[in-house]
């Protein structure tokens, strides 16, 4: 029986995260293939014991969180040949959409890790940090550093709260672009770069990314009134935003984007722009239902 390690955040999902951890535990001791397990309290150290347990040689890991975790961990197994299994516990999970698990059935992803072998799957690579979904900068990044300064209301409410005082003052910001080496200089409000389909808790902002198709979805959002932005933005979550005028989707291998702009991967903070992102085909074996081999 392989030996899974897991890595824990206690407090992803107010708290959700300490409960299922306990049951990904249990039930992978109750199996047999328990080892080593992670209850980190920062960031640095859940990057120092994931390192270690991979330089041990664990059979594979599991990130019991929500998408900031799974960054933390990809970071460590990108490359490295060990899976990784995530188990959902976090307010966003669209990582764990994007490998198609369930959202609520911790004992039916362990089942699985446990039962079937894991698959190649593609990560997004900028400034040489590995990101799992989407990497954005515009309007949604704005929204992010003035909801990371908030102290109130928590929850899903604080990004909503958010919108609402940053949309008023957000003004659309120059970029210059270079997509598989074509470079051309546009304003837009809203940049993303999807290895996956969607982010912020299933808005589904490039839909038709796949994390096994080897290509990354540009999305670029050329200025509108606040009033239009305001009818857009809702569609997202159907994905239906995709056909507005103002929408553009390519896709590409890599894409150089500058501009005097933030950038957030996976919902953390990369810093300034520029950036260059590629493609870094089958980087990371993961567990998931994506080309099923149980229902081959």
């Amino acid at each position: 029986m392989p030996k899974i390690s897991v890595v824990v955040n206690p407090i992803s999902g107010g708290g959700r995260g300490a409960r299922i951890g306990r049951q990904v535990v249990e039930q992978l001791q109750q199996a047999g293939g328990l080892g080593t397990v992670i209850n980190a309290s920062s960031a640095e150290e859940t990057l120092s014991q994931t390192r270690l347990v991979v330089a041990e040689g664990s059979d594979g890991v599991i990130a019991v969180g929500g998408d900031g975790l799974v960054h933390l961990v990809i970071q460590v197994l990108a490359q490295s040949g060990v899976p990784l299994g995530v188990v959902p516990a976090g307010t966003g999970n669209d990582f764990a959409r994007a490998l198609g698990m369930p959202l609520d059935s911790p004992e039916q992803i362990v089942q699985r890790i446990l039962t079937a072998p894991p698959q190649p799957i593609d990560l997004g690579l900028a400034n040489q940090r590995f990101f799992g979904a989407v990497l954005s900068t515009g309007f949604d990044s704005m929204v992010n550093e003035r909801a990371n300064s908030m102290r109130w209301p928590r929850g899903p409410m604080r990004y909503n709260v958010a919108i609402a005082r940053e949309l008023p003052v957000f003004k659309p910001r120059q970029y210059r672009f270079t997509i598989d080496g074509e470079t051309f200089d546009t304003e837009a409000m809203l940049v993303a770069v999807a290895n996956a389909a969607s982010y912020g808790g299933g808005m589904k902002i490039c839909p038709q990314a796949q994390i096994h198709d080897g290509w990354l979805d540009v999305l670029i959002l050329k200025p509108l009134s606040k009033l239009a932005f305001l009818r857009v933005f809702p569609r997202v979550y159907a994905g239906t935003h995709v056909t507005h005028p103002a929408v553009v989707i390519r896709r590409a291998r890599s894409v150089e984007i500058d501009a005097d702009a933030i950038a957030y991967a996976d919902g953390e903070r990369q810093g300034t722009l520029p950036t260059r992102v590629t493609i870094a085909q089958n980087a990371l074996l993961a567990w998931s239902s994506l080309r099923d081999p149980l229902s081959a």
